[in-house]
């Protein structure tokens, strides 16, 4: 792999006493090249989910490099996944870090138009190239804060894989790769500055396979059982079904494998389906009735099924206190200026988006200045109320475990969505690093402010205890 930052950058020591979180600051900005830096090396070494061998081991030897004790999982399936630890005694404060790209979106960086580096290859669309290295610039800032004020307390890094399959932390959390831990933070790239308190629908992935009996079509078709058909039947029901569960649900599918030829009877056929909800409760209710169409499928056509529980993931459990902590943080640090180039960049992804996709989302953040195509300042707890936050991830699953706050910051132009072109070029650029670096900031005071108030944990676990009464966290995974 190309590595344009040699795994042996070490980010260099600064010898004054850290008394203040300005200092924090101030430590993250003078080392904004190197964390720019690691972001451009993932960028343009992207990994798809399984496959971040390098990227991870990357971020292992930076740590390591910076004084963190390595800590790697003896499972298989996490095999890119670790912990890297630095600190003694509690609060144990964890930083989420994540690398995979996604594929067939590949794109140069900083480009105005969509432009692969290489046709089909993969790309940080969704801007874990920014999200790893936030958590490093947040992790290091915190260890240093360590090292110079004596305080108690420790500071993880995780190095998290296969979150676009939404099964990572998922698979962390079974093997209790978690343990230990009192609170986690984390951040995603977004179009918006955006202190998060709920959001993102939890879901079941689930793989349906029918067995027929294969025959002539036209010489015999009595003969045959058709999987397909009872793969399109299943499907009907399921369709016939949206109208009777929540309408904030969403049930989505594909026929993954139809049958061989026209003029058999399929003997084998196979869909594949997401089950989403705001709450995991409605993810499993839902679940159950999509499995009771297939059997009606399977019983209809005289065929058989089975299934496969691929993964599923939670939604985000609210804690308002870690929530109150960001906005505060989000108020006190301020973002890089951008350059002429940078808002040209800006100006031009957005332009690229329809005209109405811009202004909703002006709207839905109650930002009004049409002069500037990146969100400064912070959402409003009232646009906040309105604001909906409808995909998934399996940083759901940590927030079931222990206090969790996520936070958004702008590194991508107004109205701009995952998993675009847009997204991937300004990730790919020093217009997305200016985001991630802003975020790492405000992790890090967050971490100040832990470390520096009991109260704040004492009150985000008691919140946290009161939420998930009566109701634990149960891994999706069989």
């Amino acid at each position: 792999m190309n590595r344009q930052v040699p795994l042996t950058t070490k980010v260099a020591s600064v010898h004054a006493l850290f008394m203040k979180k300005e200092d924090l600051v101030t430590y993250i900005d003078q080392h904004a090249d190197e964390l720019f830096g690691i972001a451009q090396t993932i960028y343009e070494n992207p990994e798809i989910s399984k496959e971040e061998v390098h990227s991870a081991e990357y971020f292992r030897k930076l740590l390591q490099e910076n004084g963190f004790t390595i800590h790697n999982f003896e499972q298989e399936e996490l095999k890119n996944a670790f912990y890297a630890e630095f600190g003694t005694g509690h609060p144990v404060v964890a930083m989420l870090g994540e690398y995979d790209a996604l594929p067939g979106l590949s794109q140069v960086g900083g480009s105005k138009e969509k432009k692969a580096v290489e046709d089909g290859a993969p790309g940080h669309a969704c801007g874990h190239n920014l999200l790893g290295t936030c958590a490093f610039g947040a992790a290091i800032a915190a260890k240093k804060y360590l090292e110079e004020s004596g305080q108690k307390g420790t500071v993880r890094f995780y190095g998290c894989p296969m979150e676009e399959l939404l099964i990572g932390k998922v698979i962390m959390a079974k093997y209790h790769a978690f343990d230990g831990c009192d609170m986690a933070f984390s951040f995603h790239p977004w179009d918006a500055n955006i202190p998060v308190s709920e959001g993102f629908l939890a879901m079941n992935n689930m793989r349906f396979r029918f067995t027929g009996i294969s025959s002539h079509a036209g010489q015999a078709p009595e003969q045959g059982r058709s999987a397909l058909d009872a793969v399109e039947l299943s499907n009907m029901g399921v369709n016939v079904m949206r109208e009777h569960i929540i309408s904030s649900a969403r049930i989505h599918y594909i026929i993954t494998n139809g049958g061989e030829a026209p003029n058999i009877v399929p003997k084998e056929a196979a869909s594949w389906y997401y089950v989403r909800a705001p709450h995991r409760n409605d993810v499993v209710a839902i679940t159950k009735r999509v499995i009771n169409c297939q059997k009606g499928g399977a019983l209809m056509t005289d065929t058989t099924f089975e299934y496969e529980n691929a993964g599923g993931c939670y939604e985000i459990l609210p804690n308002e206190i870690l929530c109150d902590v960001a906005r505060r943080n989000f108020e006190e640090m301020k973002m890089s200026p951008y350059t002429e180039e940078e808002k040209e960049l800006a100006k031009a992804l957005s332009d690229s988006l329809p005209p109405e996709q811009v202004a909703k989302e002006r709207e839905n953040i109650g930002f009004a200045d049409t002069s500037s195509a990146i969100h400064t300042g912070i959402i409003s707890k009232e646009s906040m109320s309105r604001y909906n936050i409808s995909g998934s991830s399996d940083i759901g699953d940590v927030s079931w475990l222990m206090p969790f706050s996520i936070i958004f910051t702008a590194t991508w132009p107004l109205g701009v969505n995952p998993h675009t072109w847009q997204s991937a070029s300004a990730s790919g650029n020093t217009l997305g690093q200016k985001g991630m670096l802003y975020a790492s900031k405000i992790m890090a005071g967050m971490f100040y402010d832990v470390i520096n108030d009991a109260e704040i944990f004492e009150k985000a676990q008691a919140e946290f205890n009161q939420r998930t009464e009566g109701n634990p966290y149960v891994s999706p995974l069989p």
